[in-house]
């Protein structure tokens, strides 16, 4: 189930120090970010193998997510120390980016497009 944290910042008069070490619950494949997004939707998929770990390092957005199990929550990404885990079952989606906002993604396999189920949950799934 997604899942957010609070990754570990440190800050004083010179500014803020956001550090990524041991929060992140799996051994990091891949990193990208998303940038420049106008009003499309982004993501529209799930993942058999994937976890993936989101943090707007600025601006912000939003994470829609359902796991399958009639449970559909929105998470707002709107500060670089709170990071999103998406389990592979979450089937997400990311909309409402600022004009600014970069979504940094890690994940934990490298990409491999037989890894994505692009087919949302219907009620069937549920039962």
């Amino acid at each position: 189930m997604a899942h957010i944290i609070d990754l570990t910042t440190h800050s004083d008069k010179r500014g803020n120090l956001t550090v990524i070490e041991k929060q992140i619950p799996f051994s990091i494949k891949r990193i990208f970010y998303i940038y420049g997004v106008d009003d499309s939707v982004r993501g529209g998929h799930r993942h058999h193998h994937t976890i993936q770990a989101a943090i707007c390092v600025h601006g912000s957005c939003i994470v829609s997510n359902n796991n399958g199990k009639g449970e559909k929550t929105d998470f707002v990404l709107d500060h670089p120390n709170k990071c999103l885990i998406l389990e592979p079952e979450d089937w997400h989606t990311m909309h409402h980016f600022t004009p600014d906002a970069v979504l940094l993604v890690m994940a934990s396999t490298p990409f491999d497009p037989a890894d994505y189920i692009y087919e949302p949950y219907d009620i069937a799934d549920r039962l």
